[in-house]
């Protein structure tokens, strides 16, 4: 009898145990097991950037390495682009759920009827296009300086048609700038031995010709500041996707901007950061680059409204001048089919 009763006493105090135990999971108090939790809940996504990951790229992977993406349940993978025309193609086959992209790869795109994206924020409020010569050379600064100049282009460009529109709209001739064909990898070091008097590019290639040549040799024309008032790259996500999964695309777009308000912000840890996902990278490099990064993105409008802010009117006059001075195959699109705003955080995050 005394077996029995000490039998039954040790059976209770064992399964007394195993419903603590059982309590204790089912109310989150063991450690383990949210942590699991958590992990298995967080959605994967890629996102695509415009071209290879180069110091302009910072802001993402800040986001990346502070945990922005994962406190939004987010398992973020960041993959480099080709240019932005290929990574509006992989948003559309599926291999991004978000690519960085521009505006004339949208409108075109949507003219032709191979995209269904649109922006969800606008970081490049400034566009980057611009012309570089020699101070010793042709030295342009002013618009009026390309006519009869030759400047040095790369087969496939865009740019040609924004400098001749934008000369066209400040009534220049636009037919007086000659655009020849060279290699865009040979175009820096063919103007700086003299070999051209002027080269396009985006303003990022400031900082590789700025450190190859005597200081203040290097003169820039940013077309920007020569009055181009249209947008350039954006965050993109395909209607179907935003319809699919908004609270995916509403977690990333705040996260993102959170990267890129940190990256502003403090521009030597977010070379650090960057730097140990893309380990080739120079610091000194990702530093100047995301200064011109900060003067593309951060603008008066920007400071009142916040990152990612997108205008209705600006985004108008960007689709009226691609329309009138690149041109599109197929019917044009709606402007307010090219972009939303709904996704971007509330309170807006101010740089």
């Amino acid at each position: 009898m005394a077996r029995r009763t000490a039998f039954k006493k040790m059976v209770a105090r064992k399964l007394g145990c195993l419903w603590v135990v059982a309590g204790m999971m089912s109310a989150g108090l063991l450690a383990s097991t949210p942590v699991y939790a958590k992990e298995a809940a967080l959605t994967n996504v890629t996102l695509m950037l415009d071209f290879n990951a180069l110091g302009r790229h910072a802001p993402w992977y800040v986001a990346l390495a502070k945990g922005y993406y994962k406190d939004a349940g987010l398992n973020v993978k960041i993959v480099p682009g080709l240019g932005t025309a290929q990574s509006l193609q992989a948003l559309e086959a599926g291999v991004s759920q978000f690519s960085f992209s521009d505006a004339a790869a949208l409108v075109l795109g949507r003219a032709r009827g191979v995209s269904t994206a649109k922006f969800v924020e606008m970081n490049y409020q400034k566009a980057p296009y611009a012309v570089f010569s020699l101070h010793s050379g042709a030295n342009v600064t002013k618009l009026a300086q390309l006519k009869g100049l030759e400047v040095a282009s790369g087969a496939g460009s865009m740019t040609p048609k924004i400098i001749r529109g934008l000369m066209k709209e400040k009534g220049l001739d636009p037919e007086s700038v000659k655009f020849i064909n060279i290699d865009g990898a040979a175009r820096g070091s063919m103007l700086l031995s003299g070999k051209v008097p002027a080269i396009e590019t985006y303003i990022f290639g400031q900082v590789g010709m700025s450190h190859n040549s005597k200081p203040g040799e290097l003169t820039t024309l940013l077309l920007a500041d020569q009055g181009l008032d249209m947008y350039s790259n954006g965050l993109l996500v395909k209607e179907a996707y935003i319809k699919s999964h908004p609270k995916v695309v509403r977690a990333f777009v705040k996260a993102s901007l959170m990267g890129w308000h940190d990256a502003l912000q403090n521009m030597g840890a977010a070379a650090d950061m960057e730097i140990k996902y893309v380990p080739g990278l120079n610091r000194d490099v990702v530093i100047s680059e995301l200064k011109l990064v900060k003067a593309m993105a951060v603008t008066p409008e920007v400071k009142a409204k916040g990152l990612g802010y997108i205008d209705s009117q600006r985004m108008q006059k960007t689709v009226n001048f691609i329309v009138k001075n690149i041109g599109v195959t197929g019917a044009v699109p709606p402007t307010a089919t090219l972009y939303t705003d709904d996704f971007l955080p509330k309170p807006a995050i101010l740089p």
